[in-house]
């Protein structure tokens, strides 16, 4: 029986060791992987003047921005709680945004013309104008719908009802969404892993899994451009081929911590993002991520984004609508 003691000792005694050994090793690993660069110091394109832009992302601050010419030429700070997870710049100059605990229209001197307050245990992660005087938003929640309101009476003009994975699990039923030229829209189903795409009566036409899908847009050729939080972005067509994809391992040069978005060019180039988070992450501006990155159709990186100083500092990216007519999706 000592014997037997003895022997167990020894094997508890051995296994902490080599337990001790590995966590310092990982730990070593980790520290390391954290020291390496984030992005070569010396990235291509034109830096801030490449293109001209409307910017937006989900950080601590509500904070949205407008480049031209290579200069921030108007900015703006929601007095908000939530995250902006939707944007877009309107034809009138009027910005609308979702921004997770509500939805709100402001003119381009940031006067508040129109504003709806997500009901208590929703969230807003999507929203965009339809026609002149509606506005389509999905509200997560225990009964999530796809909404169109009047801005006008604030009068509901269509509704339905959307599938999720957990009711109770509201925050990460639902990113992005787009309406197609043909009226239909197109779903990020982030709790599920698929886009689906439905009728304005909620009839499901087309669906398609995409793991970690947080973004989903149609293209001028019929494809979707998906993007997904597992660092990658992917174009399918409808048969639901895959006939385009991009990984974070295809930019091996640069730290990817999150893809939410991305934006294809006419000239068949695409803009991925690469969402930096605040809440868990403290961010190193002597070793800082780059905001969004483009790349040609056989990868190639011709523009890297990096503005986290005065007197650009643009914060953590989520929205880039290009304003030089060079995107071919909404």
């Amino acid at each position: 029986m000592k014997s037997q003691n003895k022997t167990r000792k020894h094997f508890i005694t051995g296994l902490m060791l080599v337990l001790a050994i590995t966590s310092s090793v990982s730990a070593q690993d980790k520290s390391a992987a954290n020291n390496l660069p984030a992005a070569p110091a010396i990235l291509p394109g034109g830096g801030l003047a490449q293109h001209d832009f409307f910017y937006a992302g989900e950080s601590k601050a509500e904070r949205m921005y407008i480049v031209r010419g290579g200069q921030i030429v108007w900015d703006y700070t929601h007095p908000g709680k939530g995250e902006i997870s939707d944007a877009v710049l309107e034809t009138n100059g009027n910005i609308l945004f979702a921004h997770q605990f509500g939805v709100t229209e402001i003119s381009a001197d940031k006067k508040v013309l129109w504003n709806y307050d997500a009901p208590p245990k929703t969230e807003i992660h999507t929203a965009q104008p339809i026609g002149t005087n509606s506005v389509w938003f999905i509200q997560n929640g225990n009964e999530p719908r796809f909404v169109v309101m009047n801005k006008a009476s604030g009068n509901i003009e269509h509704q339905f009802p959307l599938a999720v994975k957990d009711t109770n699990s509201v925050h990460g039923q639902f990113r992005q969404a787009r309406l197609t030229d043909a009226g239909t829209i197109l779903v990020a189903h982030m709790s599920l892993g698929k886009v689906v795409e439905y009728d304005l009566d909620g009839k499901e036409l087309w669906s398609v899994v995409v793991p970690g899908v947080w973004s989903a847009k149609p293209l001028a050729n019929g494809n979707i451009l998906a993007a997904s939080s597992r660092k990658f972005v992917r174009e399918i067509n409808r048969q639901g081929d895959t006939v385009w994809e991009w990984t974070a391992a295809d930019a091996p040069d640069y730290k990817f911590s999150n893809v939410q978005t991305a934006v294809r060019l006419a000239n068949g180039n695409t803009i991925i993002n690469n969402w930096f988070n605040q809440w868990s992450d403290k961010l190193d501006v002597t070793n800082a991520p780059v905001q969004a990155i483009e790349v040609t159709p056989d990868k190639k990186n011709v523009w890297a984004l990096r503005a986290w100083a005065a007197p650009a500092d643009l914060g953590p990216s989520t929205t880039i609508q290009m304003l030089d007519g060079s995107s071919t999706v909404k």
